[in-house]
């Protein structure tokens, strides 16, 4: 008598993309407030590295944010910070009760699904001794960290958030698809954020000491 073959194991589910994600949001919040606690329960546990990405999102958009920059960059430098020091990453209820209105929350991230699904086409798994152990993965999240802080700046510069975005969009991305290539190029638009930033710094000192000069002329 013949046995009855072994049911084939359950392949596992691949998890959704972030332009999906986006999608559950926009759908699920398009006419009533929304948190930053509840964003997290849409991403299903997929982890604060994706929410680091989400938040850093509609900085890259010429879509202003009134209210809202202090709060997304203060959790991504908390979330950075926590990765740094080889912490698992956690965030006050304040931050996580932070309300997103639902005009703003539509544009932002509408613009933001066109990003990321430019993303999600180029990245593969490349170099992959940039993703391997804790330590390396530590290092990954110091830009996270300093981009996080600099996004928290009050500076009237236009597009002066558009390099730490992009630096955390990249790292991030590359994290998720353990995509070197990726990371590797978050490090070196990080780079060029931190010599702009302080190329501003000198050029400001500059100013005031030529304004201090003047007034005492």
């Amino acid at each position: 008598m013949a046995t009855a073959a072994a049911p084939e194991p359950a392949r596992p589910t691949p998890p959704h993309k972030l332009s999906e994600d986006l999608e559950r949001l926009l759908q699920e919040f398009a006419a009533e407030t929304v948190t930053l606690r509840e964003v997290m329960a849409v991403l299903d546990g997929r982890g604060y590295i994706l929410l680091v990405m989400l938040l850093a999102l509609p900085f890259i958009t010429p879509i202003p944010l009134p209210g809202l920059s202090t709060p997304f960059g203060l959790v991504i430098a908390l979330i950075g910070l926590r990765l740094t020091l080889g912490l698992k990453p956690w965030l006050p209820a304040r931050l996580l009760d932070t309300t997103l209105a639902p005009r703003l929350f539509a544009r932002v991230f509408a613009a933001a699904r066109k990003v990321v699904r430019g993303f999600e086409v180029l990245l593969k798994p490349r170099l992959p001794w940039m993703t391997a152990g804790p330590l390396i993965l530590r290092l990954h999240a110091l830009p996270i960290f300093v981009c996080g802080l600099l996004l928290l700046l009050p500076l009237p510069i236009p597009f002066s958030n558009l390099l730490p975005a992009f630096s955390i969009l990249l790292v991030a991305a590359g994290l998720l698809g353990r995509d070197g290539f990726f990371i590797l190029a978050g490090h070196t638009v990080f780079a060029g954020a931190v010599v702009f930033f302080v190329f501003l710094a000198l050029a400001g000192a500059e100013s005031f000491d030529a304004i201090k000069r003047w007034v005492a002329d």
